[in-house]
């Protein structure tokens, strides 16, 4: 059960890239991925959220030209 929870979140990784078009949606959208991700491999869901908000929103800043 523990690889089938590591295969789904590596499935919600491409999820991080999709940006959107201001800091705000970077961080929902890195946030919902990262709290679903952590969930999936019986995680927190709450420090998910936090790595995935703030690890979107800084690849997103970071490489504007991959985010759209």
């Amino acid at each position: 059960m523990r690889k089938l929870g590591i295969l789904a979140l590596l499935g919600t990784l491409p999820l991080l890239a999709a940006c959107g078009d201001t800091v705000g949606e970077q961080a929902l959208f890195g946030g919902a991925a990262g709290a679903v991700g952590a969930a999936a491999v019986d995680g927190d869901p709450v420090v998910g959220a936090a790595v995935g908000a703030a690890g979107n929103t800084l690849y997103c800043q970071q490489n504007p030209g991959r985010c759209r």
